[in-house]
């Protein structure tokens, strides 16, 4: 059947109308039309390419298409790596005259010039007198949203806020000519800008911008529901279906992360079935882009990498890596909750210490990156003819294969860690925690207690890494052999979830670091997970972080029937 339409499934940029699939984008955030008609200033924030460009364009455009009022929506991305604050708000300035000469508002269109010459433009009070003298010569009330306003840096971001305190309280005693409502738009909550500026000493008494904020709204992800709604689009339009299942399997992967719904669809149609609208699209198309999408490392997943290079990200990520019962010490709710606001994460509102990575699609990438540096030191001679070894083109023997790590860990564990050196990383993580995340002086710390914060760190890093590198061992022995690895992880769990498919065939392990509790609880999580993949046999891999302790006492191999199933308990 030929295609009734040019649209595709967008994976670049905002969404036209005219040229992608899209679900209708206001409904997705009703109440920020309360928020302007109330005139608040409020936040919105949402994970990167989650929407957030295309919202504003269909709400700037609704508001100046209904006449009651004029919008602007203003880009400050520009002012990413200007940390001289002097530069970082001409270029703001620079950035609201470049919106007003796009608008399609002649009255604001024609100002953008005359203002580039307004008197007074001094660091702590240019935006206020541009946005005064804009919404003074207008006819109408403005509202202006601040895209990727979390790019300002701190030095510029207090002035900045200041100005717009200064013009939220002082409009209505200037004849309301200053914006009716405004946004501040990125992928933060207004909790990290506050941390932003508190370190500062300058910055002492200076809270009070953020009481401008109102609300703070964030974009949801879509519903399986929508999903099938976005997909069926497709199929109205050109005859293709996309069967149920693989509008389930598309949920599943992605939990609704709007770049990643679109980029499956995409891959599949594109890729996989060369544009070709006769053949239905099944669950394991789905799979398949899924697991061409990671290998792929598209600009998305690069982002996503960048962040957890970050040193405050990373150790949340660790945390919930382990399985860690709660976070350490050395994590404050600040990071936890940068972390979610960046996407990386998925909260339970009825339980905030249950934590999970936002959809498997991350749970692969995170673990890929954070185990990439230990997969180049697995010694290539160990892997040499390993599909002689545990793969036979048929079956996977995971049996031989975590024996062979036994040994592995054995004689290497002590080179990775001690490869990993903490020690600046760890002291710049309590200068983050103990002075810019709103605890205690620094200087009121003891010694003592100082210490006890980057021990926690260091024993949080090692565990990680103990987690780490038999992830980093089964990718490069199955690599490109495997259907895929499967991985799942949450904080308070006490351990982490591995599935290796291998031939239509499903290989569950259970990772957990050694600890006091009953081992009847471990078999019987593996027992669960088993039941989950469907599979007969599983693996409980158990490491001894007592590093004291001989390796013959630590090396130990136990099989053992639970349940009708077979499970091995494997130490390390």
């Amino acid at each position: 059947m030929e295609a009734k339409s040019v649209k595709r499934f967008n994976t670049v940029g905002p969404c036209v109308p005219s040229e992608h699939y899209m679900l209708p984008v206001l409904p997705r955030l009703p109440l920020v039309n309360d928020m302007i008609a109330s005139k608040f200033y409020f936040i919105l924030h949402a994970p990167r390419q989650s929407g957030k460009t295309t919202f504003l364009d269909f709400l700037t455009d609704k508001i100046n298409n209904n006449g009651t009022m004029y919008a602007l929506n203003c880009s400050v991305a520009a002012v990413r790596d200007l940390t001289d604050a002097e530069l970082a708000m001409k270029e703001i300035v620079s950035q609201i005259n470049k919106s007003m000469s796009r608008s399609p508002i002649d009255s604001i269109k024609k100002l953008a010039y005359a203002s580039d010459s307004l008197p007074g433009l001094t660091l702590t009070t240019m935006v206020n007198i541009l946005l005064n003298n804009l919404c003074e010569r207008l006819d109408k009330e403005l509202v202006i949203f601040f895209d990727e306003a979390d790019c300002i840096q701190e030095k510029a971001l207090i002035p900045f806020l200041s100005q717009i305190r200064d013009g939220y309280n002082y409009r209505h005693k200037i004849g309301n000519k200053f914006p009716r409502s405004m946004a501040l738009v990125g992928m933060r909550d207004i909790r990290d800008y506050l941390t932003q500026v508190r370190p500062d000493e300058q910055s002492k008494g200076v809270a009070s911008p953020f009481n401008v904020k109102k609300e703070a709204f964030t974009l949801p992800n879509f519903t399986e529901k929508e999903i099938g709604t976005l997909y069926r689009q497709h199929t109205e339009a050109t005859g293709q279906v996309f069967e149920d299942s693989a509008i389930a399997k598309a949920w599943s992967w992605t939990e609704g992360q709007p770049w990643l719904v679109n980029a499956l669809a995409d891959n599949v149609i594109t890729y996989q079935l060369n544009n070709d609208y006769k053949a239905f699209i099944t669950g394991q198309h789905i799979d398949r882009a899924a697991q061409t999408l990671i290998l792929r490392n598209d600009t998305h997943f690069d982002s996503l990498k960048e962040r957890i290079k970050e040193f405050r990200v990373r150790r949340v990520i660790e945390a919930v890596l382990i399985g860690a019962s709660k976070f350490p010490v050395g994590i404050s709710p600040d990071d936890v909750k940068y972390v979610i606001d960046l996407g990386l994460l998925k909260d339970n509102p009825t339980n905030p210490d249950d934590l999970k990575i936002a959809n498997p699609f991350y749970q692969e990438i995170i673990t890929r990156c954070l185990s990439s540096n230990i997969q180049y030191k697995i010694d290539n001679k160990l892997l040499k003819n390993y599909s002689i070894k545990w793969m036979d083109g048929f079956s996977l023997d995971m049996t031989g294969l975590l024996k062979a790590f036994q040994i592995y860990w054995s004689e290497n564990s002590e080179m990775f860690l001690k490869s990993n050196k903490f020690d600046s990383l760890v002291d710049d993580s309590i200068d983050a925690v103990v002075r810019k995340k709103s605890l205690p002086d620094y200087l009121d710390f003891s010694k003592e207690v100082i210490d006890d914060i980057k021990n926690s760190l260091v024993d949080l890093t090692n565990e990680a890494l103990i987690h780490l590198v038999l992830h980093a061992f089964l990718q490069r022995v199955v690599n490109g052999d495997a259907d895929f690895i499967q991985r799942e992880y949450a904080l308070g769990s006490l351990r982490a979830d591995i599935c290796v498919s291998y031939k239509d065939r499903r290989y569950p392990l259970e990772l957990k670091i050694k600890d006091h509790k009953s081992q009847s609880a471990s078999l019987e999580q593996l027992f669960g997970y088993m039941n989950k993949c469907l599979a007969s046999e599983g693996w409980l891999v158990v490491f001894d972080k007592d590093f004291a302790k001989p390796w013959d006492k630590k090396i130990n191999w136990k099989t053992r029937k639970y349940k009708g199933k077979t499970i091995h308990i494997v130490g390390c």
